[in-house]
């Protein structure tokens, strides 16, 4: 008899099968099922645990190599693991969790009790495309410097920083650089300029060759790249950043509030 009135005239034996079909769970893949297994061994390790070499795994699980890398490349993808190239596979330590706020990168490691380092990789001028010209309004063809950065917390690589400032608004600043650890700080003491707000995009990548040599990690290895674009507190330009942050040790966090209700 059918339900809630409904007729069953004209309903079909295979239209029947298919509406069971749908309510099946779907077959959980064998390296899933082995992904789950090793997320739980690994999380009763202390972080820096050897992982056994897949060949051990294939053979204590009766599966094959392929289907063993495929489970640790996702738990390395996820950062629940950490792959040294000439030494194997280690549970890695918790991701680096920083809030979104207009802040250094040396104050966010700080407050993660983590000692902030740079590595300086590349300084000099080039001239602003239509783009940067825009962003840093300055005219089109006017000189821009770029810093790009590694930047480290405790000695280990966790982003590459590229960012770009007017060299009419702030002549000499690369000399300046040398006295002062932090660029924001450089910005305060001789400028003047104070950070008050930015425009921050968070959109995601794959490691190029060059970031995962960097970085140490894979290459095409998910990375969060962010765009930052400053301002200080009359509106003007201070800069803007393209940072590359390793997605795998990495994650943002960021506090919501619900705006107050419009008044008709």
């Amino acid at each position: 008899m059918a339900r809630d009135g409904g007729s069953t005239a004209g309903v079909t034996g295979p239209a029947t099968d298919s509406t069971a079909d749908r309510g099946r769970t779907a077959r959980v893949p064998k390296y899933y099922r082995l992904k789950r297994h090793l997320k739980e061994m690994t999380e009763a390790l202390p972080p820096g645990s050897p992982v056994p070499p897949e060949r051990s795994l294939a053979a204590e699980f009766d599966t094959s190599r392929t289907t063993v890398r495929q489970a640790l490349q996702e738990l390395v993808v996820e950062g629940r693991l950490e792959r040294i190239q000439g030494k194997g596979t280690f549970v890695a330590k918790p991701k680096v969790s920083q809030a979104l706020q207009l802040t250094s990168y040396t104050e966010d490691m700080r407050a993660q009790g983590l000692e902030p380092t740079s590595q300086l990789l590349d300084i000099g001028y080039i001239t602003a495309d239509e783009r940067l010209a825009e962003l840093l309004d300055l005219p089109e063809g006017g000189r821009v410097l770029r810093i790009e950065r590694l930047r480290l917390a405790s000695g280990e690589p966790m982003a590459i920083e590229t960012t770009h400032l007017s060299q009419a608004r702030f002549p000499a600043l690369r000399r300046s650089l040398v006295r002062y650890t932090s660029l924001y700080e450089a910005l305060a003491e001789v400028y003047g300029v104070h950070l008050a707000r930015a425009e921050e995009t968070i959109e995601t990548s794959l490691a190029t060759p060059r970031e995962a040599g960097l970085l140490g990690t894979d290459v095409g290895l998910p990375m969060l790249m962010l765009s930052r674009h400053s301002r200080d507190a009359d509106g003007e330009p201070v800069e803007w950043v393209r940072s590359v942050y390793r997605g795998d040790r990495y994650k943002f966090v960021a506090t919501l509030e619900r705006p107050p209700a419009q008044t008709p």
